[in-house]
């Protein structure tokens, strides 16, 4: 089986919508497709009703976490399976770091246009079609004025990496453990060791999460290093986590194919058996 648990839709900043995303799953080869756009379940239902034959659905979100435990705030993601879209603490908290995540965006468009960038909140909102809006629907905009080549050139420091950059809210990363546990789902920490990514947290906080619920680690994601996988892999092993792996595919937004990276069918099992909020499709 080809399983890939990562992946995301126009219901975020993905490129494809949830319908096309399931074809281009089955086209690449996949047996099990998990959509996981940020902080949202938006692209769940027409997913569901365009699976084709043959591919496995496993519901979940990519939830933006923040620790404060260092010097300063450092951002995480947790991947959450299998929980209730309905449970109401969860939809609370993801509806307020949805509307951070906007209010954020409208404000980094005022930068832009402060230093002559024509660029046009309607414009933004045009291309995130309702979704969950992120820098990437900013960074198209930048691409059709031929300021940047690419969405990578975009998130650069002279861009949006800093320098337009405006931090949001985040949940507590052990708020949001309890919050994904008590609606029934299974929190995987998403590429927890890609320092191309920026700081990344350390092992002692992995250490902590493992006791507070955590259940796995994306170990094998396009963002590590051969080193960080083996690192993670081992850290894995030493707490009892499972270790996924998986593309983190947005469309066009970046280079990385489904199916890059894969997670084993023994994997999947042992999430689908610790998650009661929802349940696979096909």
């Amino acid at each position: 089986m080809r399983i890939d648990l990562h992946a995301h839709s126009t219901a975020s900043d993905g490129t494809s919508t949830p319908a096309e995303l399931v074809a281009e799953a089955a086209t690449a080869g996949l047996d099990v497709l998990g959509l996981t756009d940020h902080d949202t379940t938006l692209g769940w239902p027409a997913a569901f009703e365009a699976r084709p034959a043959g591919l496995t659905l496993v519901p979940g979100a990519e939830i933006s976490c923040r620790w404060h435990g260092a010097p300063w705030p450092i951002g995480l993601h947790l991947l959450a399976y299998l929980f209730d879209p309905t449970d109401p603490a969860l939809s609370t908290e993801l509806a307020r770091v949805r509307m951070s995540r906007e209010t954020r965006a409208e404000r980094m468009v005022e930068m832009l246009y402060a230093d002559g960038i024509d660029i046009t909140w309607d414009e933004v909102l045009q291309d995130a079609a309702g979704g969950t809006v992120g820098r990437p629907h900013l960074a198209q905009a930048l691409i059709r004025r031929g300021l940047v080549g690419s969405v990578t050139e975009a998130f650069e420091p002279q861009w949006l990496g800093r320098r337009y950059r405006v931090p949001k809210e985040d949940l507590d990363v052990f708020a949001a453990l309890r919050l994904v546990r008590g609606a029934g789902g299974v929190p995987v920490f998403a590429h927890p060791r890609a320092s191309v990514r920026g700081p990344v947290v350390p092992d002692e906080l992995i250490v902590e999460m493992a006791g507070a619920g955590l259940f796995g680690l994306e170990a094998d994601h396009t963002d590590h290093s051969p080193g960080e996988q083996a690192e993670m892999h081992a850290l894995a092993d030493r707490l009892g986590l499972v270790t996924t792996g998986s593309s983190d595919y947005h469309g066009s937004n970046k280079t990385v194919r489904l199916g890059a990276r894969t997670t084993a069918p023994d994997v999947l099992e042992r999430i689908v058996a610790a998650g009661h909020g929802s349940d696979v499709v096909g």
